[in-house]
Protein backbone atom coordinates (compact mmCIF):
# COMPACT_ATOMS: atom_id res chain seq x y z
CA UNK A 1 0.00 0.00 0.00
CA UNK A 2 1.15 3.63 -0.83
CA UNK A 3 0.07 7.25 -0.35
CA UNK A 4 -0.54 9.68 -3.71
CA UNK A 5 1.48 12.54 -2.80
CA UNK A 6 -0.97 14.54 -4.40
CA UNK A 7 -3.98 13.99 -3.03
CA UNK A 8 -2.78 11.38 -0.10
CA UNK A 9 -4.97 8.68 -1.26
CA UNK A 10 -4.32 5.31 -0.31
CA UNK A 11 -2.69 3.40 -3.84
CA UNK A 12 -3.09 -0.46 -3.34
CA UNK A 13 -0.01 -1.58 -5.16
CA UNK A 14 1.43 -4.96 -5.03
CA UNK A 15 5.54 -3.97 -4.59
CA UNK A 16 6.25 -7.25 -6.60
CA UNK A 17 4.26 -5.90 -9.81
CA UNK A 18 5.79 -2.72 -9.92
CA UNK A 19 9.87 -1.69 -10.29
CA UNK A 20 11.50 1.49 -9.52
CA UNK A 21 10.99 4.12 -12.16
CA UNK A 22 7.61 2.64 -12.86
CA UNK A 23 5.00 5.14 -13.98
CA UNK A 24 1.19 4.65 -12.17
CA UNK A 25 -2.08 6.80 -12.23
CA UNK A 26 -3.86 7.69 -8.87
CA UNK A 27 -7.54 6.55 -8.64
CA UNK A 28 -8.23 9.71 -7.12
CA UNK A 29 -7.00 12.23 -8.42
CA UNK A 30 -5.69 11.02 -11.65
CA UNK A 31 -2.06 12.18 -11.01
CA UNK A 32 0.68 10.51 -12.74
CA UNK A 33 3.01 8.65 -10.22
CA UNK A 34 6.37 6.99 -10.66
CA UNK A 35 7.60 4.56 -8.33
CA UNK A 36 10.97 5.82 -6.66
CA UNK A 37 11.34 2.81 -3.39
CA UNK A 38 10.52 -0.61 -3.40
CA UNK A 39 10.72 -1.53 0.28
CA UNK A 40 9.43 0.51 1.46
CA UNK A 41 6.91 1.48 -1.53
CA UNK A 42 7.00 4.98 -2.32
CA UNK A 43 5.41 7.21 -4.79
CA UNK A 44 6.11 10.72 -6.24
CA UNK A 45 4.63 12.88 -8.89
CA UNK A 46 5.82 11.70 -12.13
CA UNK A 47 8.17 14.52 -13.89
CA UNK A 48 6.65 16.42 -17.26
CA UNK A 49 7.52 15.02 -20.24
CA UNK A 50 9.45 17.85 -21.89
CA UNK A 51 9.03 15.68 -25.17
CA UNK A 52 5.01 16.14 -24.83
CA UNK A 53 5.11 19.64 -24.30
CA UNK A 54 7.62 20.46 -27.16
CA UNK A 55 5.51 18.21 -29.73
CA UNK A 56 2.65 20.04 -28.49
CA UNK A 57 4.22 23.41 -29.34
CA UNK A 58 5.24 22.08 -32.64
CA UNK A 59 1.63 21.13 -33.88
CA UNK A 60 0.68 24.50 -33.28
CA UNK A 61 3.65 26.03 -35.48
CA UNK A 62 3.76 23.14 -38.14
CA UNK A 63 -0.30 24.53 -38.30
CA UNK A 64 0.37 28.18 -38.32
CA UNK A 65 3.31 27.47 -41.23
CA UNK A 66 1.23 25.26 -43.32
CA UNK A 67 -1.66 28.73 -43.08
CA UNK A 68 1.12 30.58 -44.02
CA UNK A 69 1.66 28.74 -46.88
CA UNK A 70 -2.24 28.59 -47.91
CA UNK A 71 -2.30 32.18 -47.85
CA UNK A 72 0.85 32.74 -50.09
CA UNK A 73 -0.58 30.02 -52.32
CA UNK A 74 -4.08 32.56 -52.63
CA UNK A 75 -1.84 35.46 -52.72
CA UNK A 76 0.08 34.22 -56.14
CA UNK A 77 -3.86 32.80 -57.38
CA UNK A 78 -5.11 36.25 -57.25
CA UNK A 79 -1.93 37.62 -59.28
CA UNK A 80 -2.53 35.54 -61.66
CA UNK A 81 -6.08 35.85 -62.48
CA UNK A 82 -5.66 39.94 -63.21
CA UNK A 83 -3.48 38.71 -65.99
CA UNK A 84 -4.44 38.47 -69.56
Amino acid sequence: MATCPECDAEIEVDEFDVDKGDELSCPECGSNLEVTGLSPLELELAPEDEDEEEDDDDDVDSEDDELDELDEDEEEKDDGDWEE
